[in-house]
């Protein structure tokens, strides 16, 4: 039965993953830093320790990265590389800084860009934190980095993943990346993340 393991879950669940990740024949692994959330791993993305190399075979991280500061951002993806299979890949999603970044200079600071199941989400939340959660003291929800195209996928090269898409997902002004640790074709990889993200856009891959 293959494994995923959902990184930074809170309270979603294997429903909430990407098909067909959501069903079985999948197995979903869930690890969060909060006990509340009553993961199956209670642990910090960037030491997984727990967890033995290469043990699953899909990983998820969506909106964890940019949680971190910079200089964590490496150690979590060397955590993500090793406890994936030789042939696993992951899937990861952090907003898009680049277009938070012209909608800002555009003047929409505090505007809201969207709607997700949390509230409205402008682009100085997607820039910061979700400001809601931070003023009643969620501190982990503050933004310590982030994160543009070309950065998402050099990271994760930096890590050792061997074939990378990228892509805009416009509705959620985020980048969706999935990084695979064995060496795809472009038309394997750009295929893979299409089904897996649902953005069709091509931006970075290689």
């Amino acid at each position: 039965m293959p494994r995923v393991l959902h990184v930074g879950c809170g309270q979603n669940t294997q429903a909430d993953l990407p098909p067909p990740l959501n069903a079985p024949p999948w197995q979903e692994v869930r690890l969060d830093i909060d006990p509340t959330v009553e993961p199956d791993i209670l642990a910090s993305i960037g030491d997984m320790s727990q967890i033995a190399d290469a043990s699953f075979d899909a990983l998820v991280s969506s909106h964890n990265l940019e949680h971190l500061y910079a200089h964590e951002v490496p150690i979590a993806l060397a955590e993500f590389a090793r406890v994936l299979s030789p042939t696993g890949f992951a899937i990861v999603q952090v907003p898009d800084l680049q277009r938070v970044a012209e909608a800002i200079v555009a003047g929409g600071v505090v505007e809201p860009a969207f709607v997700a199941p949390i509230g409205p989400v402008a682009p100085l939340d997607m820039l910061y934190g979700f400001r809601p959660a931070v003023a009643v003291g969620d501190y982990h929800m503050a933004h310590r980095t982030g994160f543009t195209l070309d950065t998402l996928r050099q990271s994760l090269v930096d890590a050792g993943f061997a074939s990378i898409s990228v892509r805009r997902d416009g509705f959620r002004w985020a980048l969706c990346a999935v990084a695979s640790m064995s060496v795809l074709d472009e038309g394997a990889t750009a295929l893979m993340a299409e089904s897996l993200t649902g953005s069709p856009e091509v931006e970075a891959q290689g």
